[in-house]
């Protein structure tokens, strides 16, 4: 890539991170508080939605202009001389290293986010791995299918979609890989609201789906899953939109 598309990518990544996450914040609060093993009455109910901004707003556009940069880089260089069959693993392995990449900014600010919305205790460098765990899934589902999308979409129109109809590509390809990994997500946050001593507390994410199935079974599994595939598939719009429309701008 020339250094003009990889800053325009950076700071387009960015400004969609901040807008989606502002916008779409009071689901996630909702999610989380769903998830909570306090149960979503004791966890704070629909009290302080916005607790936990802060730390979501300052870790917002390096998270997600990370993430851009480095999909977008590795992407680029995959492409070059690959197979046209080999183009969904092409973006499956730039999403998974844009994850990487992103998580190490993500992770600490999720935390203090997430102790903020419950109130719970949790250490931010021993669920490192396991957010990885469960964020590289996500991407390795949304990304090459709103890639498809996008490229099926151009197809049948004759010429490269428009940033809005990025968008609605983003916003099936979000809610879609949303619901298919809602477990993990549950999982994910069962861990970092464990207390201290617990049996979540160890940070094992099959473990804590073994036990969320014992106890509460598929529905417990798929917890906040209509929030989350909500909060998701409007992110989707957004963040892919914004990012389509800023890259451009930025080109």
């Amino acid at each position: 890539m020339e250094p003009r598309e990889s800053w325009a990518a950076l700071a387009a990544g960015g400004v969609a991170g901040v807008c989606v996450d502002l916008i779409l914040f009071p689901l996630d609060t909702v999610k989380t508080r769903l998830q909570s093993p306090q149960g979503f009455r004791k966890a704070g109910g629909f009290r302080g939605i916005y607790a936990g901004v802060p730390s979501t707003a300052i870790g917002s556009f390096p998270n997600a202009a990370a993430f851009f940069i480095t999909y977008e880089n590795v992407k680029s260089v995959l492409h070059h001389g690959s197979a046209s069959y080999l183009t969904p693993a092409t973006h499956m392995v730039a999403a998974s290293l844009g994850e990487v990449v992103a998580c190490l900014i993500r992770v600490p600010s999720e935390v203090v986010k997430q102790r903020a919305q419950v109130s719970p205790s949790s250490s931010t460098l021993r669920i490192l791995s396991h957010t990885l765990y469960h964020e590289i899934p996500f991407s390795l589902v949304q990304f090459p299918l709103w890639e498809s999308l996008k490229d099926l979409w151009s197809w049948k129109q004759g010429h490269v979609v428009d940033s809005w109809q990025s968008a609605v590509c983003g916003a099936f390809a979000g809610g879609f890989a949303a619901a298919v990994t809602t477990p993990l997500d549950v999982a994910k946050t069962r861990i970092m609201l464990a207390k201290a001593g617990s049996s979540n507390a160890s940070g094992n994410v099959l473990a804590a789906l073994g036990g969320i199935w014992r106890t509460q079974g598929l529905s417990g599994l798929f917890a906040g899953v209509v929030p989350r595939m909500a909060a998701i598939s409007l992110g989707g719009f957004i963040f892919l939109g914004t990012y389509e429309k800023t890259h451009q701008l930025l080109l």
